[in-house]
């Protein structure tokens, strides 16, 4: 792959975490409508299932049983199963310790991946440089607040999060080239669609119409799943697939810094030196990690 052509897929991803760093901010706005975690998850996986099919109405025969199972595990690890857990860890423990957590998914990404492929060697600089990075995401989300109250059942929930997302990034190295990035993003909302309806079974959905159609939730709603699902989805896949899994979840460290920077132009939140900080941390970190020698 040129250089060029490697430089395109880094942005690419980059820019999807941008996007997903502000995701917390439109669903704190639904939130605040009444809407209930899991009926903005269905409703955006919905969106963002309908969008891929007007880019993409193409269907391809799926060439085996193994194919199929590893599409469906794409769609819960990524989908239902992250989700579930993430925003259940919500009602237990901080969105600080969530984040925090959260801030471990490329280190243990690159750990799964190397037991699975025996790629990508966890070398002495790499270790380094992960924890410098790992050290920076916590100086962004403490933002100088070193207080936390620890919540074992919150805290684990969160952990079962990131070990979900991190089986998505190995399970995607399977399907690598076999398919379209624009058809593997979208069994991967079919399948998150499918395994999260059993919760409407206890859970009635019910969000009234005019709710919908309130400007403030309508174009939450469009963003969360055409630009951050669809759009994202489908960037981060194709990322994936070019530039592989322990380089490309390496651009979630700084997802917890976009959050704040989002946070501090809409909600009037304050940018303070620790973030300032935590950033410098975090790209010294990357750039030790991924040096060869």
């Amino acid at each position: 792959m040129g250089k060029q052509n490697a430089t395109f897929f880094h942005i690419a991803a980059l820019l999807t975490i941008i996007v997903w760093g502000t995701t917390m901010v439109a669903t704190k706005i639904l939130l605040h409508e009444g809407l209930s975690p899991e009926e903005i998850m269905l409703i955006r996986f919905l969106v963002a299932y309908i969008f891929l099919w007007i880019l993409y109405p193409r269907t391809h025969k799926v060439k085996s049983w193994s194919d199929e199972l590893t599409l469906f595990g794409m769609g819960v690890t990524s989908g239902s199963a992250y989700f579930f857990f993430e925003n259940t860890a919500l009602v237990y423990t901080s969105a600080t310790n969530v984040a925090i957590i959260g801030a471990l998914i490329p280190l243990l990404t690159a750990i799964f991946t190397y037991v699975a492929f025996r790629e990508n060697p966890l070398t002495r600089l790499f270790w380094t440089g992960s924890a410098i990075s790992v050290a920076g995401a916590v100086l962004v989300i403490l933002n100088g607040n070193f207080s936390l109250n620890m919540n074992p059942t919150g805290d684990f929930l969160a952990l079962l999060g990131i070990v979900s997302w991190s089986v998505y990034g190995v399970l995607s190295k399977c399907l690598k080239g076999r398919y379209s990035s624009l058809f593997i993003t979208r069994n991967i909302f079919f399948y998150g669609i499918l395994t999260l309806l059993p919760y409407f079974v206890f859970e009635p959905f019910d969000v009234p119409v005019k709710t919908l159609l309130k400007p403030s939730v309508l174009w939450n709603l469009v963003f969360l799943g055409f630009v951050a699902s669809s759009m994202c989805y489908f960037l981060w896949t194709f990322s994936l697939k070019k530039l592989g899994v322990v380089k490309t979840n390496n651009y979630i460290y700084f997802s917890p810094l976009i959050t704040i920077i989002t946070a501090g132009i809409v909600l009037n939140e304050r940018i303070t030196v620790y973030i300032v900080c935590g950033t410098a941390f975090i790209i010294c970190g990357l750039l030790i990690a991924n040096t060869k020698k």
